[in-house]
């Protein structure tokens, strides 16, 4: 199995730019990575997963500029 790295929220805010608000609501919706829980009251989210969400967004982001032609 590959290494995976858990990270902080904190973390993940630095990583995309959005606040723990932002974060829940998305997880809540379905569109963001939920984390894994690692204690009664701790989480962190896994790295790989954080990061590929952010790839997918540009992603997503460069299809709809191709389509609009910006």
């Amino acid at each position: 199995m590959a290494h995976q790295t858990l990270i902080r929220r904190q973390d993940v805010e630095r990583l995309t730019g959005f606040g723990k608000a932002y974060l829940y609501k998305q997880m809540k919706a379905g569109r963001f990575p939920h984390p894994v829980r690692i204690g009664s009251k701790s989480v962190r989210w896994i790295e790989a997963e954080v990061r590929e969400w952010i790839l997918e967004r540009i992603s997503e982001h460069r299809e709809r500029s191709d389509l609009t032609g910006g």
